[in-house]
């Protein structure tokens, strides 16, 4: 039986480690940490099992939903409150955020809840996007770069960042197109614009959301992959750090060799680098959010001029799912709100808990005191992972090939698991 070794057991190794063992591999699966699934993760904050990482995952392609339906969490799944996220605008003011876009990107700029946003004058910039020839910024992969080129700063700066920010944790200048919207180029060539290819993408789109989520939270997806893999009979090391892998297998921290016919890199051999990424999750008695005064959330484009504010987004976990506003008693809230490592890290814990106290009281426009706190929490997450350098003979595959977000990295390493079993076949 050919064998395989999978160095990381984040989402991207627990799904490669089970098409391998599926595909009739002897797979070892080795974790540097204590604990399986990386920055799918749990926490318990006043007696509630809430993720402490992702908390949702895009619908495109079916990605993720089929991995659900193989691991039996197909009925699991579930969209959030329809009555969607609200954006709060450098000025300080909230609207509902724009419902015709993709990541921001309007489809209509010049439609009132654009306006409403942005302004007349930077929609009406916007809207100069269909008198540009559809092949102008086509080449153009970086994200941030065409929104500009197409639609202008203000579009850019005051709707896509504060998307990108809040679902991927990077600016657009930091993301690439093909990656978190794919289609999306061919769609602007084949229509004349930006904005006619996005309203293509959208009506194209299934009926229903964007973003899913499991009953019980994403958690569950490295619940139902470890319980694979120990059925199929995949060997699980965790507290096993490796120092050096090459194509014939890995070297543990410890000097241990191990062999396999295939090794796969699904985590970076560099250290973590510094927090990059910190939520704090608030659980608070207030009647006053009862109403879901800013739906499901908010997304902050952030100004320098205005620093009063650190957080950059907000999520009224409660009002978004119905599941676990099912789990806590009435009047009862749980809001996580994102801040840059660089706004949060150096804080103490009781500081970090009274900027969040105060920011969503500000952005969900209410009055939020310290006696409405039942429980905080604070998670740090480091930086999505740099693209790894090429080692002869050994796959590379999650976050720092794929990109950030549950259905780009699973969609890669199902790629690269195809690939693999075809070459065994061979």
């Amino acid at each position: 039986m050919p064998s395989a070794i999978v160095v990381g057991g984040g989402i991207a190794g627990l799904v490669m480690a089970r098409d391998l063992v599926l595909g009739g591999l002897d797979v070892t699966l080795i974790e540097a940490s204590g604990h399986l699934g990386g920055k799918i993760a749990r926490h318990t904050v006043a007696g509630l099992a809430l993720d402490a990482g992702a908390e949702s995952f895009a619908t495109r392609r079916n990605t993720v939903a089929e991995l659900a339906r193989q691991l039996g969490l197909e009925s699991e799944i579930t969209p959030p409150n329809p009555q969607g996220a609200w954006l709060q605008t450098a000025e300080g003011r909230a609207y509902p955020l724009p419902r015709t876009g993709i990541l921001g990107i309007p489809g209509t700029p010049l439609a009132a809840d654009v306006i409403a946003v942005i302004g007349f004058w930077a929609s009406l910039r916007g809207q100069l996007d269909q008198l540009i020839l559809g092949f102008a910024a086509s080449k153009e992969r970086n994200l941030g770069r065409l929104v500009r080129r197409r639609m202008g700063r203000r579009v850019l700066e005051r709707l896509v960042a504060p998307v990108t920010l809040g679902i991927h944790s990077r600016h657009p200048d930091e993301l690439d197109v093909d990656v978190v919207a794919p289609g999306l180029r061919a769609a602007m060539l084949a229509t004349g614009s930006l904005s006619h290819g996005v309203r293509r993408m959208r009506d194209a789109a299934p009926a229903g959301t964007a973003v899913s989520g499991i009953v019980g939270g994403m958690y569950c997806l490295i619940e139902a992959l470890t319980r694979d893999l120990e059925r199929f009979g995949v060997t699980v090391r965790l507290n096993s750090p490796v120092a050096a892998v090459d194509a014939s297998g890995v070297t543990l921290v410890d000097g241990e060799v191990l062999e396999a016919d295939y090794v796969v890199l699904a985590t970076s051999l560099r250290p973590a680098g510094s927090a990059a990424i910190v939520l704090a999750t608030l659980v608070v008695d207030a009647p006053e959010l009862d109403a879901a005064p800013r739906g499901t959330g908010v997304l902050v484009a952030r100004d320098p001029m205005h620093p009063e504010l650190r957080a950059k987004a907000l999520t009224h976990a409660t009002a978004k799912w119905s599941w676990l506003a099912a789990q806590v008693p009435p009047h009862r809230h749980v809001l996580r709100l994102s801040y840059d490592a660089a706004a949060a890290a150096a804080v103490s814990d009781a500081q970090l808990r009274g900027t969040a106290l105060r920011d969503a009281g500000a952005l969900l426009g209410v009055a939020l005191s310290e006696a409405s706190v039942v429980a905080f929490a604070r998670v740090e997450w480091s930086a999505p992972s740099s693209r790894p350098e090429a080692v002869d003979g050994v796959i590379f595959i999650g976050e720092g090939v794929a990109g950030t977000g549950l259905a780009a990295v699973i969609a890669q390493v199902r790629v690269e698991s195809g690939r693999l079993l075809e070459e065994v076949e061979a």
